[in-house]
């Protein structure tokens, strides 16, 4: 089993003409949880006294932070206000946990920009965060 120290991860989201744009260098962190809804089937007098559940739909979301970058606040930006004009429906993204060296595991995708806050404490680096809904299934293949 191959182990990867995440300094190495890739990241990539679309640019105001369609091309992804590699943003890694900017950022600090990225979460991707992907979950899967259940309902719940269970009735009175359930066998064992134990829930039971069926499945439903998937979901994911994209969660970034880094350090502000003027080029990657005007892409973000970019997205934010043709996805807001109706311009385009959502972006593309591809991240790479373990970096997108060929071979290397990425996870892709379409995403809604929801979320985008830059914040400059008086004390330290100008940062940014940014949350992404993803939209559709996400498709696991290699760079």
């Amino acid at each position: 089993m191959a182990f990867s120290h995440g300094k190495g991860a890739a990241f990539s989201l679309d640019d105001s003409s369609g091309s992804l744009t590699d943003i890694s260098t900017s950022l600090v962190e990225v979460g991707f949880p992907q979950t899967v809804e259940t309902g719940e089937t269970t009735t009175f007098q359930s066998t064992g006294g134990a829930k039971t559940y069926v499945v439903g739909l998937r979901d994911a979301t994209v969660t970034l932070s880094g350090k502000f970058d003027p080029t990657v606040d005007a892409l973000i930006q970019s997205d934010i206000d043709n996805l807001s004009a109706g311009s385009i429906t959502s972006v593309s993204f591809e991240y790479g946990p373990a970096g997108s060296a060929s071979g290397a595991i990425k996870y892709s995708g379409e995403a809604l920009v929801t979320n985008y806050e830059v914040s400059a404490p008086v004390a330290d680096v100008v940062t940014f965060s940014c949350d992404l809904q993803v939209t559709g299934a996400v498709t696991r293949g290699t760079f």
